[in-house]
């Protein structure tokens, strides 16, 4: 197989959570770019139609489905629509996430549990559901999205930097189980991108201009420059790659 021939994911289905804008939808085309059928998943029914609407303009089959990622039941039938609609699933991108922005002091219970069962448990509970299914085929790719903060505190973020720190931790273990199995469990860590859940930093002048004098590249990322990193966890060029958590942070974790 040649290297270009190792990057198509050309009759592969893949399920992306958190696909309806930023990092979700630019890495759902991405898949379909590179040949893969995408069931993209969305918080709100209908939530991720434009997204399906990109990947068919592409060639490529699309379904959607949707649920509350804080609701485990709510996940695992969606989970069960995803596998009853598209099939075997080859390779599941788990990407959707929350965050919410208080002093640790004042951090109110509720948010914790949204947070965490958000960013984490819904990463567990679809791992397990379509990992059991790699692990008999012998063949499949998980790509978890965790951060920069899977590295670091953060300031006003505790529920957020704990689930992707745990994030990281859970990409590892999994590996750990089913790589003798041909499953490559790998995670992507982007830095400071320009998204839904960056508005508030980029909307305050002071913080805003302190991240980016920290970013070498001296700018904040596109969603579309993770497109290279999730085709290659995603594809057979990652077939050696597994418990890596790959920064997309234009070097901020070099400084």
């Amino acid at each position: 197989m040649s290297v270009t021939e190792s990057f198509s994911l050309d009759g592969k289905r893949a399920v992306v959570t958190g696909s309806s804008r930023g990092l979700g939808k630019a890495m759902a085309i991405a898949l379909a770019e590179a040949g893969a059928d995408v069931v993209c998943a969305s918080s709100k029914p209908g939530g991720a139609d434009e997204t399906a609407k990109c990947v068919e303009s592409l060639g490529r089959k699309a379904w959607t489905v949707s649920a509350d990622l804080a609701d485990r039941q709510a996940v695992l039938r969606m989970a069960e629509d995803a596998q009853r609609e598209a099939g075997a699933i080859d390779i599941l991108v788990n990407n959707g996430g929350t965050i919410a922005r208080q002093p640790a002091v004042d951090y109110a219970e509720p948010e914790w549990d949204r947070i965490t069962s958000t960013n984490l448990d819904s990463v567990w509970f679809l791992s397990q559901f379509f990992g059991r299914g790699m692990v008999e085929r012998r063949s499949g790719k998980i790509v978890n999205i965790a951060s920069v903060l899977s590295f670091s505190g953060g300031i006003t973020v505790p529920a957020y930097t704990a689930s992707k720190h745990a994030v990281a931790g859970l990409t590892k273990a999994l590996a750990n189980e089913w790589a003798r199995h041909n499953v490559q469990v790998n995670a992507i860590a982007p830095g400071y991108f320009s998204t839904d859940n960056t508005q508030r930093l980029r909307d305050d002048a002071t913080r805003f201009a302190e991240i980016t004098s920290r970013i070498p590249a001296g700018r904040w990322g596109n969603p579309n420059e993770l497109a290279g990193a999730v085709v290659f966890l995603a594809s057979g060029a990652s077939n050696y790659v597994n418990g890596h958590i790959l920064l997309v942070d234009g070097g901020w974790m070099a400084r």
